[in-house]
Parts: C-alpha cells; sequence; structure tokens
C-alpha cells in the first residue's frame, strides 16, 4: 500500500510536469534555453562546481514556471472575472520567474562568457 503511494506521487508529479511543458510556451522556452546550456556546458568542459550552479538555476527558474502555472491556473478557477487582485498574483507569481530568470542568465553570462572568449582566442 505504502509502495503504491509513494509510486502515484511520483507519477502525478510527472504528470505536472509534462502538463506545464504541454500549457506552457514560457516553459518550452526555459527547456530549450536549459538544452542549449547543457550542450555549450559539454563543449565548453564546464567543471564540477559550474556544472552544480547551473543545475540548481536549471530547478529554480523551472520550479519557479511550474508555481506560477499553478498559481495561475488557481487564480483562474477561483476568479474567472476581471479582478485586479487576481491580476496582481498572477503579475507578482510570473514577476518571481523572470527575477530567477535573470539572475540564471547574469550567473550563466559570468560562467560561460571567459569560456566563450577563451575559445574565440585560441582558435586565432
Amino acid at each position: 500500500m505504502m509502495k503504491k503511494k509513494i509510486v502515484n506521487s511520483f507519477k502525478y508529479a510527472i504528470e505536472g510536469i509534462v502538463a506545464s511543458f504541454k500549457s506552457e510556451r514560457n516553459m518550452k522556452i526555459h527547456v530549450l534555453i536549459m538544452t542549449l546550456v547543457i550542450i555549450a556546458g559539454i563543449f565548453l568542459k564546464i567543471n564540477t562546481f559550474e556544472w552544480i550552479i547551473c543545475i540548481i538555476l536549471f530547478a529554480m527558474v523551472i520550479g519557479a514556471e511550474m508555481f506560477n502555472t499553478a498559481i495561475e491556473t488557481v487564480v483562474d478557477i477561483v476568479m474567472p472575472e476581471k479582478n485586479e487582485k487576481a491580476k496582481i498574483a498572477k503579475d507578482v507569481s510570473a514577476g518571481v520567474v523572470l527575477i530567477f530568470a535573470i539572475a540564471a542568465a547574469i550567473i550563466g553570462i559570468r560562467i560561460f562568457l571567459p569560456k566563450i572568449l577563451e575559445y574565440i582566442y585560441s582558435i586565432n
């Protein structure tokens, strides 16, 4: 019985990830960027610490996007008509994602730009 509950909780979590990816354009963009970063990381041979930072940032941005999706969905259910407070809740949750994405981009530039420049100078 306990094993079935654990399996079901993983199943539902995976269904949530898939639903978020299918329904949210921004989730697709985040996953595309994550994939490009992984390819760049392999190509530019980032170190273990840099991989850990990237993985944490992937989780933060994608997790924030999923929270945003959940909040927007709940707000739409409880407040289907236009409402200023509902708009604030949705805008704030979207703002959280933007803050994480900007921070991830800045950190990504800090990790990758020196490696890109080093690569460019090494081929000249």
